[in-house]
């Protein structure tokens, strides 16, 4: 509950407007004046200032200046007899969140204004600490590789420069335009992402620009695109090196004259976003073979970016699992999932090819398949082409991917592993699945196994 408070020189309005309050669990501190109310707040921290405008020596409106100015996080609602709502009106233009006419009406009342005035203050504070700290978690864990990288988007994201960012498929290309995204001007704003090599050319250039009505066969109604949706805000375009040569062409038109039409439509809109792109390909190369236009790589990689690869971050390989599992397990409904030091070290010894992507895919399978809250090595089913030395053998098809199976099966083939790896202890075998004795006899009678 929050902090509460409550300035007016007449006692009566005061005990009213603390009691209501008190009633919904908030702590309530009264003052009989502006200078003591003021006095309080120096003294200790509130959530919340309910005072009222006419108060003799400091008035209301004095002090609501002066909470502004000394601590512009506390949200201000302002009391009002009926005769003076031009009072309320300039309190509302010096920073008041709303005010409440005298008498108040009911308890109801004050307490849907004051709920919706620290609904606005937790609301505030948070889009501050996401801007503060949004992607720093995902980004870095200490790896030097990753200084550069979180430096380099720290400097440009207060600008509106358009952003290209490079890496490996699985890198976090687009965790990394998020946290951009909010450490820029325009957090307040949509961030809306498009995969160019999830859509045909024809569905991407509607999904880009959006269409008019009977612009196409199938075209019944107007429909804005992800450009128009994206407007004070952040659009990222991933998978650039995907675009046909007719899509770049119009990406470039709108990158330069920062103005687009709809498919099929003839009035211009305008394109207030913020450019940030990302490709796993060789645009250089690219445009060397006449695949990719010089003029729009310029427009794009104004200020490049490149990801390492996660055999680049090593440091960051297990506080970036243990946060991962961490995120799955609540997604199972199993918080509390941990990683066994044997489970770490296999994790450690592989190179991840490819890269965040294939980690938090792993660890979901071995969420899945441990039945108990630590993650063992048997639970880890790691293609053996990525081994950076010894691992245990997973239950791979010869050509090297995990075999379709249902999860039964795959759990009846790691469960068979354990044991043949253990040499027919079940005990042991029990330990490395990190399942009870008496649970993989369970299993073993359910599959029939000898």
């Amino acid at each position: 509950m929050a902090r509460i408070l409550v300035a007016d020189d007449e006692e009566g309005v005061r005990s009213f407007l603390a009691e209501a309050l008190e009633y919904e669990g908030h702590s309530v501190t009264m003052a009989a004046d502006g200078e003591e109310a003021a006095r309080l707040m120096a003294r200790q921290g509130v959530d919340l200032l309910l005072t009222d405008l006419r108060m003799p020596g400091m008035d209301g409106l004095t002090l609501l200046r002066k909470v502004r100015e000394e601590q512009p996080d506390v949200e201000v609602v302002v009391l009002t007899a009926v005769g003076t709502v031009e009072s309320a009106v300039a309190a509302m233009k010096a920073g008041a969140f709303d005010y409440l006419l005298k008498p108040v009406g009911s308890p109801a009342e004050l307490r849907l204004t004051v709920a919706r005035a620290l609904e606005r203050r937790a609301l505030l504070n948070w889009k501050t600490q996401a801007r503060q700290s949004a992607g720093a978690v995902e980004l870095s864990w200490g790896a030097p590789a990753m200084h550069p990288v979180v430096e380099a988007l720290r400097k440009v994201s207060p600008t509106q420069a358009t952003v290209l960012l490079v890496g490996e498929s699985g890198t976090g290309k687009e965790v990394t335009a998020r946290a951009l995204h909010q450490w820029s001007e325009r957090a307040d704003g949509p961030f809306v992402a498009v995969n160019c090599a999830a859509l045909t050319e024809t569905l991407l250039e509607s999904e880009l620009f959006g269409h008019e009505k009977g612009a196409f066969t199938g075209a019944v109604a107007q429909r804005r695109g992800r450009i128009e949706l994206a407007q004070g805000g952040t659009f990222f375009l991933d998978e650039v090196g995907e675009l046909k040569a007719e899509l770049q062409a119009k990406l470039l038109r709108v990158l330069q004259e920062r103005r687009f039409e709809r498919v099929g439509g003839t009035r211009t809109l305008e394109a207030d976003v913020r450019w940030v792109a990302a490709t796993n390909r060789d645009l250089k190369g690219m445009m060397a073979r006449g695949e990719f236009r010089e003029d729009l790589y310029h427009r794009l990689a104004v200020f490049p970016i490149r990801l390492p690869s996660l055999r680049e971050r090593r440091e960051d390989l297990r506080p970036l699992s243990e946060l991962l599992l961490r995120r799955i397990g609540d997604e199972l409904g199993r918080p509390g999932l941990r990683l066994s030091p044997e489970a770490v070290a296999r994790l450690e010894a592989f190179t991840w090819p490819g890269n965040v992507r294939e980690l938090r895919n792993a660890l979901e399978r071995a969420a899945i398949l441990a039945d108990g809250p630590v993650v063992e090595p048997g639970h880890l089913w790691l293609d053996p082409t990525g081994a950076a030395g010894p691992v245990v053998d997973a239950p791979i098809s010869e050509g090297g991917r995990l075999p379709s199976l249902t999860l039964e099966e795959l759990e009846r083939r790691a469960i068979e592993q354990a044991i043949a790896d253990e040499a027919g202890n079940r005990k042991r075998a029990a330990q490395r699945l990190g399942i009870g004795l008496r649970t993989l006899y369970d299993k073993l009678r359910r599959y029939e196994s000898p």
